[in-house]
């Protein structure tokens, strides 16, 4: 009887003062808020030349590659400028017209800082509120020597978005569909929280987070914190 009375005492303490934190989890990646886009090219031909380099910040209308065609050289340049995230046709590809040849990240300067973009499924969207407290765990830092990485809600998308669209956004087809493999998701943009004590420029749960710079289009897993709640509030119903 005795020890009875202790586990009920015991359970009516953590039911008063006690919590029950509800979360979500959804896949992402890190990146800037203007996105990503594919460069294409507007004609046949090979590449007998490529002007820039990957992680190359690039201007707008830049020369990328040039074409040898039929009617000679041509060159296919970078549009809106940004950084080279991928070239997809190096010297001696051949490449018809509309072949995705490079993607780049829409970004004017290094110092724009970082975001996550979570995909979360798509019925969640009326359930994450701005400003909900998000933990990233990043692919390129273990999280069993680093932890995760803070952040919170800064907007959420409350139409799903589909293959399409995200494609359209990350510049990258198979992302796209990686996301949209459970359905179409509704887009989550999370603020990475700054700490300028660390190394990464971010905070983390642990004391000083991973020795390096994170990069843009690193995979992450975040978990959305969406609220707190007392254990007597489940009880009482």
């Amino acid at each position: 009887m005795a020890v009875s009375v202790l586990v009920m005492a015991a359970a009516g303490y953590w039911a008063c003062t006690g919590s029950i934190v509800e979360k979500a989890d959804a896949p992402g990646l890190l990146t800037h808020a203007g996105g990503s886009y594919t460069v294409q090219s507007p004609f046949a031909g090979q590449v007998v030349r490529a002007h820039a380099k990957e992680n190359q910040l690039l201007s707008p209308n830049a020369t990328l590659l040039t074409i040898r065609t039929e009617r000679g050289d041509r060159e296919i340049t970078a549009l809106d400028g940004g950084r080279l995230t991928t070239l997809l046709a190096g010297v001696g590809s051949v490449v018809r017209t509309g072949t995705d040849v490079a993607s780049l990240e829409q970004v004017r300067g290094a110092d724009e800082p970082l975001l996550a973009v979570l995909y979360a499924p798509g019925g969640s969207g009326s359930t994450i509120p701005v400003g909900a407290p998000v933990d990233l765990a990043v692919s390129s830092a273990p999280r069993e020597r680093y932890g995760v990485l803070h952040g919170k809600v800064r907007a959420v998308g409350r139409v799903p978005q589909d293959q399409r669209r995200i494609a359209a956004f990350l510049g990258d087809a198979q992302l796209a569909a990686r996301f949209t493999r459970a359905g179409d998701p509704v887009a989550v943009v999370v603020e990475l929280r700054k700490d300028a004590a660390t190394e990464s420029g971010h905070a983390w749960s642990s004391t000083g987070g991973p020795p390096f710079r994170l990069d843009s289009r690193t995979p992450v897993t975040g978990t959305v914190h969406l609220s707190t709640r007392r254990p007597v509030e489940w009880l009482l119903p």
